[in-house]
């Protein structure tokens, strides 16, 4: 791998360290959203709006409510947007204090302070593998987290949390896991167990993505994983598409063939907000669960107009 990365660092990002708790994440958020143009001309998918929130935030408040402290975004053009979401606004700060509106002030300073931010450039568009590559040397030799850009998934014990006790227990890769209908396995990366799957947690011979014909299982994977550091060196070995992409599910399968990973089976409602169609759902559904907005949302559904 021979892409460079520009880093710039978030002034409160700390010294490395040398603990194995799983205190990093990493976001690739470097793609063009194509399926929600015009939408996206401007502004990054990530930043499209689920009611009252941008889609990227679900995925960061989810990280931080698990514990972790440093979320590493792979970038690209267009992005900035991202950046100023999650920086320190004193003209925004200041602007509210005056107004006398203390719980969005609340708010604004919240989000800012929700982790250390750091940001590193994906400067071609060279697959997921490739994107999480560009995170290596800000990863040094520890475990971490990682979830796509536009996966929301709703539970009471964070999605990635859910994961960490399976790393604990076996120090290996861990990818969650959810059930999907037969009729939709297609649309998905699907999970061939590795023998018989007897409880929650089982390990995986691969994952097949988007399997045509009988699928080798109905469990998904939802873009969720805990890594070791293992998988820098699965991802150098990974030959790119013709295209020049390097697909992280290859990565991964290569890992499975040396090394076990394990997959864990996740509780929680999963939207793919890379999808309009899902993208419309989340809305709907968190709309539901908003205190302001619930009681007239559920009167429309029941009687549109």
């Amino acid at each position: 791998m021979d892409e460079c990365a520009e880093i710039w660092y978030h002034p409160l990002m700390p010294k490395k360290s040398k603990r194995q708790k799983i205190r990093k994440a990493v976001i690739p958020v470097a793609g063009f959203g194509t399926r929600f143009l015009p939408a996206t001309i401007a502004q990054p998918k990530e930043m499209l709006t689920v009611v009252d929130k941008p889609v990227i935030q679900y995925i960061v408040e989810e990280m931080a409510a698990a514990g972790i402290e440093e979320i590493i975004f792979v970038t690209g053009r267009n992005k900035r947007a991202i950046e100023d979401h999650f920086d320190y606004s004193p003209e925004l700060e200041q602007s509210l204090r005056e107004s006398h509106k203390p719980e969005l002030l609340n708010e604004v300073h919240r989000i800012s302070k929700l982790a250390k931010f750091v940001y590193v450039r994906q400067s071609k568009m060279l697959g997921i593998a490739n994107a999480l590559y560009m995170a290596k040397e800000l990863i040094g030799d520890e475990p971490f987290a990682f979830s796509y850009g536009d996966d929301i998934i709703h539970a009471r014990t964070p999605a990635i949390k859910q994961l960490f006790d399976t790393y604990r227990r076996t120090r290996s890769t861990v990818t969650g896991t959810m059930k999907v209908s037969p009729d939709l396995a297609h649309r998905y990366g699907i999970m061939q167990p590795l023998g018989r799957v007897t409880g929650k947690t089982f390990r995986i011979k691969s994952i097949i993505e988007k399997p045509k014909g009988s699928p080798p299982s109905l469990h998904f994977s939802p873009g969720r994983y805990v890594f070791t550091p293992d998988i820098f060196r699965y991802i150098e070995k990974t030959k790119p598409t013709i295209n020049g992409e390097v697909f992280l599910v290859e990565s991964v399968n290569l890992l499975a063939r040396r090394r076990p990973v394990y997959a864990h089976q996740m509780s929680g409602r999963y939207f793919d907000c890379g999808s309009k169609r899902e993208y419309v759902k989340a809305n709907i559904y968190f709309a539901l669960q908003h205190r302001e907005l619930r009681h007239d949302i559920r009167a429309y559904l029941r009687k549109p107009g």
